[in-house]
């Protein structure tokens, strides 16, 4: 059994990265820019911001947190967007979700020009994903895919079934999946037989947000396991996956902690730097 180690992984391309954030400052006179807009302070979110600040450096990126309280207008927040659009300097615009109920997610998320949009969630960016386009990818199943793709990299005709059908996660890891000529079920909450669909899949992506629900009789031998759940329970973190069963049948599994949150971070910045080759182009 592959134990994938996200860290090591995310380590590897963070690495890549700096050597590519070197050469464009050579070619450019200029490093790609990410700016992280935070409003309140919950503590997860403080903690993962801290994170991408700390990974934007590391690879030589421009890092900028602007930080807001709670009880932010939506409009201030709306107007610094405006700002960093124009701004030449600035590649990449994240805003740290959740957001506060008075601030409307959706326009806050169609605010950010698709061009600047490291998270992937611009409609425009959805639609050249689900086209085939050229596009930002959501950070989370593209640190996904690229595990994915280190254990088995031809995954032309592998049946792939997903859990979850979340816009963050389910929806664009189908479409990346798709893009490699697998074949895709989404399975959700009103699925009939869960395990019976999960028996069929080489690859089984869990992204659903419920503590252990992928058992092991769930998961046919030699196939691919990538655990994107991270839930709070007594004994501590754990995925979507049944770890100790899974890990018997799989013949790679992510861990949690330490497998899919580490390639995350990793691939905002990746997509910074894409966002910012695009727009020197």
């Amino acid at each position: 059994m592959i134990l994938i180690d996200g860290k090591k992984e995310a380590a590897n391309l963070r690495e890549e990265l700096r050597k590519e954030v070197s050469r464009l400052k050579t070619i450019y006179n200029k490093v790609p820019g990410l700016t992280v807009i935070l409003i309140g302070d919950l503590t997860p979110s403080q903690i993962y911001v801290r994170n991408k600040e700390k990974s934007a450096k590391e690879v030589g990126l421009k890092s900028e947190v602007i930080k807001y309280p709670d009880s932010v207008d939506e409009k201030t927040i709306l107007d610094k967007i405006d700002k960093l659009n124009k701004d030449e300097t600035v590649s990449g615009i994240l805003v740290q979700l959740p957001l506060p109920k008075h601030i409307n997610k959706k326009k806050v998320i169609e605010a950010i020009i698709p061009e600047k949009d490291v998270d992937g969630f611009h409609p425009v960016n959805v639609g050249n994903l689900s086209s085939g386009y050229e596009s930002s990818v959501p950070c989370t199943p593209l640190g996904c895919y690229l595990l994915i793709k280190k254990v088995e990299p031809n995954l032309s005709g592998k049946k792939a079934v997903v859990i979850g059908r979340s816009n963050l996660n389910g929806k664009p890891m189908t479409q990346l999946l798709l893009k490699e000529n697998c074949t895709v079920t989404i399975t959700h909450s009103k699925t009939k037989d869960l395990k019976g669909e999960c028996l069929q899949g080489d690859i089984v992506v869990a992204a659903v947000g419920i503590p252990e629900l992928v058992k092991g009789d769930w998961i046919k031998k030699n196939s691919i396991v990538i655990d994107v759940g991270i839930n709070k329970t007594e004994k501590g973190i754990v995925g979507d996956v049944a770890f100790e069963e899974v890990s018997k049948i799989a013949k790679a599994i992510t861990p949690v902690p330490g497998g899919v949150g580490p390639m995350t971070i990793a691939c905002l910045l990746k997509n910074t730097i894409e966002c910012f080759k695009r727009s020197q182009s």
